[in-house]
């Protein structure tokens, strides 16, 4: 089995799968986290698997296993706010000037959901095991308007040693998610609140917000992802 980790943050899950003897490749445009093995447009990848063309979805097995931390910026609540004008900077803002931000934003939303839903369904048709994760909230937009229903809710990640509450939902295709146990003990660390997170010396505020603790990652991993027996081999 080999871990194929896709998008930003998810370099924390490929070391964690590494450190447990499971093979893992890290995919993403950028590379700003120093942690990207194959930079590539994985929007592209994805239309071009779904259309059936040459994609890196050709190199992943049924063995195999996909992580992908999809950009969730479009789905958030905050995402209402924007398509209604009423965040803060925009109280200056025409009418004009809001609807003709609602349309840049309301493209940018249908082109994720198309893509994250092309996604799901290249897994399912080529029989891939996939887990998509997202932040969970009753107005997320996934939550409310797509037919996948999460796997696993984690309302508060810092029960498993994660920096962050950040409640998170795990959608699960094409398999489901185990149900072992951890018998270990947490390490102490501070919990942050994501509204009080300010931009440090050498990283975005969005950066900061987006990190997940090693210890939260392994859990998650040993807990829902692999058996003992998959560990090393």
């Amino acid at each position: 089995m080999v871990a194929h980790c896709l998008f930003e943050q998810s370099g924390t899950f490929k070391n964690e799968f590494i450190k447990l003897g499971v093979p893992a490749l890290d995919y993403d445009i950028l590379n700003d986290y120093g942690q990207t093995d194959r930079q590539t447009d994985l929007f592209v990848e994805i239309n071009t698997a779904y259309a059936g063309g040459v994609s890196l979805f050709d190199e992943i097995s049924k063995e195999d296993l996909i992580l992908a931390f999809f950009p969730c910026t479009r789905f958030e609540d905050q995402a209402l706010l924007l398509f209604r004008g009423d965040l803060y900077q925009m109280k200056n803002y025409t009418d004009a000037q809001k609807l003709e931000y609602d349309l840049q934003i309301h493209k940018e939303l249908a082109t994720n959901y198309d893509t994250i839903t092309k996604l799901a369904l290249v897994a399912i048709k080529r029989g891939l095991r996939l887990v998509i994760e997202n932040p969970y909230t009753t107005q997320h937009y996934l939550t409310r308007y797509w037919s996948i229903k999460p796997g696993i809710i984690d309302t508060d990640r810092t029960q498993n040693g994660d920096y962050f509450k950040k409640p998170t939902q795990y959608f699960f295709i094409g398999f489901k998610p185990k149900n072992n146990l951890v018998f270990e003990a947490l390490d102490y660390k501070e919990t942050l609140v994501i509204d009080k997170i300010t931009r440090s010396k050498d990283k975005t505020r969005a950066a900061m917000r987006s990190e997940i603790a090693p210890q939260y990652a392994s859990r998650f991993i040993r807990q829902y992802l692999i058996d003992e027996r998959e560990e090393r081999t």
